[in-house]
């Protein structure tokens, strides 16, 4: 769906560059994220990806095709939700919907539909400056899916959220991928990129530094112990052991034909303490 080649950015006016020589593959049906701090060059990657910056070097194509020789129906087959969404204020939520699926000649989503599907159907009638971050953020969603986009670009997608419509959202963004949408993230949220992401890149100074699956990440870099709670003689222990010695191991065995254990789990590194190993940066 995207592949790009010795990307290099660099804003007007400015002496340094912003994204400097990076290489990206993403395929068509995957969840792709862009993952680092603010500043990192995430956004300005998307903005590219989505036509809004110009003048970049090296090669991007989507769909088959160089970025910059596509034309204005581009825009008929991608959707973008951005971090910060700008909807008219004075409008109500079905009035905005429908006055962007105005701007379409293709075929576009009943708004009420969308409305309906993160919750804000009842809302449909209430102007948007009534609006919390979080409606906004979910009415945002519908805006970038009204066109039936086959790419989708996500900025921050929770990101106001409370955890009920955050978990309303993974599952959505979930369900694009099983429909064969293909969806590309930028947060630095590293939970909801673990939860959903087939693949993330580290992304730093402009540069990338990795690119790998959460899962895969994790395994390389976890330790290869399972650390165990357990009840000895009215206390609470917690002992580690060796993965490949489990089944050699006297004590793991006896404590597995017992009720003593409390807790049990593989050491497994977080995707945020494997950002830092790699990169040297914190997400913050």
């Amino acid at each position: 769906m995207i592949e790009v080649r010795n990307l290099q950015y660099s804003y007007p006016g400015k002496k340094t560059q912003t994204i400097k020589n990076i290489n990206f593959s993403i395929q068509k049906g995957e969840i792709f994220g862009f993952l680092g701090p603010s500043g990192a060059g995430k956004s300005t990657t998307q903005k590219i990806l989505i036509g809004l910056l110009k003048g970049y070097e090296g090669s991007v194509k989507v769909m088959g095709s160089e970025l910059k020789t596509l034309k204005q129906d581009y825009y008929e087959k991608i959707g973008v939700a951005f971090e910060f969404p700008n909807f008219y204020s004075k409008f109500s939520a079905l009035e905005n919907l429908q006055h962007f699926g105005r701007l379409y000649s293709v075929e576009t989503i009943e708004p009420l539909e969308l409305l309906r599907s993160v919750g804000l159907e009842k809302d449909h009638a209430t102007k948007v400056s009534a609006f919390s971050k979080g409606m906004k953020m979910r009415l945002n969603f519908c805006r970038a899916l009204i066109n039936k986009p086959d790419l989708i670009f996500l900025d921050e997608p929770t990101s106001g959220l409370d955890p009920v419509n955050s978990k309303v959202m993974r599952e959505k963004i979930l369900a694009l991928k099983n429909e064969g949408k293909t969806v590309v993230i930028t947060t630095h949220n590293m939970m909801l990129a673990e939860e959903i992401c087939d693949r993330v890149a580290f992304i730093v100074d402009g540069k990338i530094s990795l690119i790998d699956s959460p899962k895969e990440l994790k395994l390389q870099k976890g330790k290869k112990t399972v650390q165990v709670e357990f009840e000895a003689e009215g206390q609470t222990e917690v002992k580690e052991f060796l993965l490949r010695e489990l089944k050699s191991s006297e004590l793991f065995q006896s404590l597995l034909q017992t009720d003593q254990i409390k807790t049990i789990h593989t050491q497994e590194a977080s995707l945020e303490d494997i950002f830092i190993e790699v990169t040297g940066r914190s997400l913050l």
